[in-house]
């Protein structure tokens, strides 16, 4: 039967991205604001991603900023998408969202990822002699698993609180290793189709042919994020955009800046190099009205049967950013 868009959950990405003339400060402030209305509008959940050392993104205490979204809002799910678990201790994690889970109970989601989040340079600062530490990722996923099972209550190494609380475990991905790990572990997955959509298809359709059902889940949930930028009409939506293209030709080309006001034209600010890199990065980006926004969507939804797609907006103005949100609920048929 075919999926339509009003019969999915929708949910919100927050990158807490910092704009020209701001800081993490103004970024938290909105974020919360914006979680607020998410709430309102019917979005299913709100995750944060940890990130370090980017001038333009202030979520890199993650699980504090969880804990700030959470606690301003009701009942919408906050969580992490996701916490880069080879930056961390498996224990020190499972007590985190132990007590986020504790705070806001049935509200927390916990997906994990195996990239450092950041530059190499930056990696080992964060890792140091384990700098070699995503090669345990599937092992650190079980062990943190272990420690959220109330049977680990026996064991010399307790996560007080976190032990025995259901804390709902995704495995987040951008290749195809994640789907193979996401399938034998029974687990629901999410992809980074906003920035990393190369192997998008090909990875979701591994998950779905290998998955293993399991305690958490019976079968495969996928989760698919890609950017949204929805206005009242396509022009204004496609300027709005150039903010969202001059953050990933900072990508591109190694100069990052905090995200740049919206611009006429990108003619002049991209080559046609810097222009077909970022494409490439950007295929899963969905740009317009919420007409074009809600037919963009439904095409990508018949093509690729998602359980729930996710959207993350990179607007410069925080009511314009606001006003994406709510045409794309409305787009959803909320």
């Amino acid at each position: 039967m075919k999926k339509l868009l009003n019969t999915i959950p929708f949910s919100a990405l927050d990158l807490a991205t910092v704009v020209e003339g701001k800081t993490p400060a103004d970024t938290f402030k909105k974020s919360l604001d914006l979680a607020r209305h998410a709430e309102d509008w019917g979005y299913n959940r709100y995750w944060l991603a940890e990130h370090h050392n980017m001038i333009s993104v202030a979520s890199s205490a993650t699980s504090v900023v969880i804990g700030h979204i959470a606690g301003g809002t009701k009942k919408i799910r906050v969580g992490a998408g996701g916490i880069m678990l080879p930056n961390h201790s498996p224990l020190i994690i499972a007590e985190q969202f132990g007590t986020l889970a504790s705070l806001y109970p049935d509200r927390i989601d916990l997906g994990l990822g195996r990239a450092p989040g950041t530059d190499q340079a930056t990696a080992a600062a964060i890792r140091g002699e384990r700098m070699h530490a995503a090669q345990d990722f599937p092992g650190d996923v079980l062990r943190l698993q272990a420690y959220l099972s109330p049977d680990n209550h026996r064991s010399n190494v307790r996560a007080i609180p976190g032990e025995g609380l259901d804390i709902p475990i995704w495995i987040l991905g951008s290749s195809t290793d994640s789907a193979h790990l996401a399938a034998a572990l029974g687990l629901p997955y999410a992809f980074a189709s906003h920035f990393a959509p190369a192997q998008f298809l090909t990875a979701i359709n591994i998950y779905r042919k290998n998955f293993k059902p399991s305690e958490h889940l019976a079968a495969p949930y996928v989760l698919a994020c890609v950017n949204v930028v929805a206005a009242d009409t396509d022009a204004e939506a496609n300027k709005l955009a150039t903010s969202l293209y001059q953050l990933f030709r900072g990508i591109v080309t190694g100069k990052r800046r905090l995200l740049q006001p919206p611009v006429d034209s990108m003619e002049g600010i991209w080559t046609d190099y810097e222009e077909e890199q970022a494409g490439q990065m950007l295929a899963c980006t969905f740009t317009g009205s919420k007409e074009t926004i809600k037919a963009d969507l439904q095409q990508f939804l018949d093509q690729t049967e998602v359980d729930e797609i996710m959207a993350t907006s990179h607007i410069f103005d925080h009511n314009a950013r606001l006003r994406s949100y709510e045409l794309l609920a409305e787009a959803f048929g909320r």
